[in-house]
């Protein structure tokens, strides 16, 4: 039954859930807290920075008021539409409320794990699903849950286990397969998941033979199982192997390369090419005035290289619609930059580079840089990429056969630039050499195509005034 308290304290705390702040993510850790309960926050002031499987974003909250609550620690991978924060938008009026939670409810007897049905109604619309509510548990709730499953849950909510753990291990249904096709039962899992959610890891330490798991010392191994939950590094007996989460980046990363190499089909070729005038354009320009302020290298005349490169051969910007089968040709050209940052490989892309000159292609690969380097590029700034240039070459390798960022046609990989031996004008003379590497969705390219393109721009870097009269 609603009460006018109800009702009021429903229009006094908001609740701030996760948004999806990329392309379709469904879920986000929650690296560093800007506030605590208690501060005082004003509309667009950023109160939490979180790391997709894309990038590092910073979250604004959306109303003024002063935090009541932070519903998940730092380090805790949410889904998107679990509420973060409540925020107490009139202080002062009164008492402060309990956390919003759903109405009341008696404790479920264990023999009754299904009691709280369907999305139960929180103060702003309905919550999310039952599992995200069972992740919330109230301060002080009876449980029946082990003891080394509680302490493991306190550590990692800072409150209470949820009750109905006995009947029911909370787990994620490949997690439950993975279980039943190794034979473990998950009650005698112990769980290191936020809110007592039992991970594939769980599950995998479940069903590797240490002494934890033999019968007679299960009391006297409880007490110190607190110290297990969710490690960043997981180090096995004698650390002679170590096993790290895959999360964030580094599984998005994951998702994408197998994606992409099991879906295109990749041809690579690959061009040697004596970038010597490319070299000295590059120390002209760096004195040039009208490049004053930003930086100039040979990445600069590659990318420019590439994109005259396209123009001339515009069929190979394209993009392959599987579920309407059609080839998408785009008629711009968002240039990709493979960046390595702290948190993995990211692909930022320069929008429209195809209309910059080059003063502005040096000033938009610059701010691309220094961004990823930061940890501050936005999943927007990933969004939409059309082709991508990887340089190898900055590690002193040759070469390499690139994988196509998924929805990309074409990948040029860049090798390092050495001074080697070299037939210039019938004579044997050291000119600085690199090889490039162009991989290319065969179903979009083929043969010929490709081939033309990348010898398009290794005769722009040959003959750097290529970008005069090709332009």
């Amino acid at each position: 039954m609603t009460t006018m308290n109800d009702t009021s304290n429903a229009a006094r705390f908001r609740e701030f859930k996760m948004p999806d702040v990329g392309e379709g993510l469904t879920e986000a850790e929650i690296l560093k807290w800007y506030v605590q309960p208690g501060d005082t926050v004003t509309d667009g002031q950023v109160v939490c920075e979180v790391e997709t499987a894309k990038a590092a974003v910073e979250l604004p909250i959306p109303f003024d008021g002063v935090v009541h609550e932070l519903r998940f620690p730092e380090g805790t991978t949410v889904d998107v539409g679990q509420v973060i924060i409540a925020v107490d938008v009139a202080p002062g009026s009164g008492d402060a409320a309990p956390a919003p939670e759903p109405a009341a409810q008696p404790e479920p007897e264990p023999s009754e794990p299904e009691a709280p049905k369907g999305r139960q109604p929180v103060l702003v619309g309905y919550g999310v699903a039952e599992t995200s509510t069972k992740r919330r548990a109230r301060k002080g709730t009876g449980t029946a849950v082990p003891a080394a499953a509680a302490a493991i849950q306190g550590e990692m909510n800072g409150h209470g286990a949820v009750a109905v753990r006995e009947s029911r291990p909370l787990a994620k249904p490949p997690v439950r397969k993975l279980a039943k096709d190794l034979g473990i039962d998950l009650a005698t899992v112990v769980p290191t998941g936020e809110g007592g959610i039992i991970t594939r890891e769980d599950v995998h330490a479940a069903a590797t033979p240490v002494p934890a798991q033999a019968p007679a010392p299960v009391a006297a191994e409880a007490a110190p199982a607190p110290e297990a939950p969710a490690p960043a590094v997981v180090t096995t007996v004698g650390a002679r192997e170590t096993r790290i989460p895959v999360k964030g980046v580094r599984k998005a990363i994951a998702q994408a390369m197998v994606g992409s190499a099991f879906t295109a089909p990749h041809v690579t070729e690959f061009v040697t090419v004596d970038v010597t005038r490319t070299m000295k354009l590059v120390a002209e320009l760096k004195e040039d005035k009208d490049m004053a302020g930003v930086r100039v290298n040979p990445l600069l005349i590659i990318a420019k290289a590439l994109l005259v490169a396209i123009k001339r051969n515009p069929e190979v910007n394209a993009a392959w619609d599987e579920a309407n089968q059609e080839i998408v040709q785009k008629h711009y050209v968002n240039l990709g930059i493979a960046a390595a940052t702290p948190r993995g490989l990211i692909v930022p892309n320069i929008k429209d580079a195809h209309e910059q000159t080059l003063p502005q292609l040096a000033a938009s690969l610059g701010e691309l840089v220094s961004t990823a380097r930061e940890g501050k590029t936005s999943p927007a700034a990933m969004a939409g990429g059309t082709v991508t240039i990887t340089n190898v070459g900055v590690f002193g390798v040759d070469t390499g056969t690139p994988i196509l960022n998924p929805g990309e046609s074409a990948i040029l990989a860049v090798g390092a630039i050495k001074l080697q031996p070299w037939v210039h004008k019938g004579k044997v003379k050291p000119r600085q050499v690199t090889t490039l590497a162009l991989s290319f969705d065969h179903r979009l390219v083929d043969g010929e195509l490709g081939s033309k393109v990348l010898a398009d721009v290794a005769a722009i870097l040959e003959q750097p005034k290529r970008l005069i009269t090709w332009a």
